[in-house]
């Protein structure tokens, strides 16, 4: 606030507040023939309400980081992502402990932690809800140093993290397509689990640990899970056949897969998981590199989020 002198009184002029904002955009997202689409409702948004606001698009893997990093540096109070769990993850991981608000359109293939915040789908309403939402702390993990804001998993779930990201159309029904002929391929593992309470070993068909509830199109794998919590929620399924399969898949849409007696769930605020031979594990539903170990630990209320 500033004061000036008009006629001998003191009036107070009060500056007007922009608010800086950057919309980053993953073009290859999702369905990538609807990306042109919200990139023009985007700039839309941007001029009919005047805003202090640039659309950028991604050009490579990693783009997305380097471009929030420096709205960052650059002072910018919100960073949208525009895009799936991936695009999410990349440009999260640069706002983590600072004062930059993260922002989501979500368009991508599963958009898992923008649904359990409770995010529209439509562009429209997820674009209104940056300006009238609320901004609230949450939880998030690293995976071996590395930042998750959704899921980090091993097992059935890696295999199709790495088949999915091989495709060109996406989807829930390219999950089908790549996850069903999975199921008679895939074999067991044997892990050893440390946590907060103890260790376990387990033989697993698959294996995630969730900051949100679900991995995406409301497939909710930790139902009740919190992202605020200073906990995550680790849950294994052990290996089951083809008909275990089926239930498994239907007790996901309807949130009840804790009913199965095949699975484990554990809170905790860090595990160590330890693996026979290496093996690939997904992050934010993005394939990484076979590992023997993974270190995983909860960073409390770290990222600010805009919800509606």
């Amino acid at each position: 606030m500033t004061r000036s002198i008009l006629g001998g009184s003191i009036a107070f002029v009060v500056p007007r507040v922009s608010l800086k904002i950057l919309f980053i955009h993953n073009p290859c997202a999702g369905r990538r023939r609807r990306q042109p689409e919200i990139a023009a409702e985007i700039a839309r948004f941007i001029a009919e309400r005047h805003l202090d606001a640039r659309l950028v698009p991604t050009e490579r893997p990693g783009h997305a980081t380097e471009l929030a990093a420096s709205a960052v540096h650059s002072g910018c109070q919100l960073v949208v992502a525009v895009g799936g769990d991936g695009t999410m993850n990349e440009v999260a991981r640069a706002l983590v402990h600072t004062g930059t608000s993260l922002g989501l359109v979500p368009c991508g293939s599963g958009n898992g932690l923008a649904l359990h915040l409770g995010l529209s789908l439509r562009p429209r309403l997820a674009l209104a809800s940056l300006l009238s939402g609320r901004s609230r702390l949450i939880d998030t993990g690293r995976a071996n140093s590395e930042p998750f804001f959704n899921a980090v998993g091993l097992g059935y779930e890696a295999e199709i993290a790495a088949a999915f990201a091989a495709r060109t159309r996406r989807g829930l029904a390219g999950y089908f397509r790549v996850g069903i002929p999975l199921l008679f391929s895939h074999r067991k593992e044997i892990c050893r689990l440390t946590h907060d309470g103890g260790v376990l070993d387990l033989k697993v068909f698959t294996l995630a640990v969730l900051n949100s509830e679900q991995y995406g199109h409301n497939v909710v794998m930790a139902p009740g899970a919190s992202v605020d919590d200073g906990r995550l929620d680790l849950v294994a399924v052990r290996p089951v056949g083809l008909a275990r399969a089926v239930a498994l898949l239907w007790h996901l849409r309807r949130r009840t897969i804790d009913r199965l007696p095949e699975l484990t769930r554990v809170s905790s605020s860090r595990f160590a998981i330890v693996r026979p031979a290496p093996a690939p594990f997904h992050l934010d539903g993005e394939p990484r590199p076979p590992v023997d170990r993974l270190e995983i630990a909860v960073q409390p209320r770290s990222l600010r989020v805009i919800l509606p």
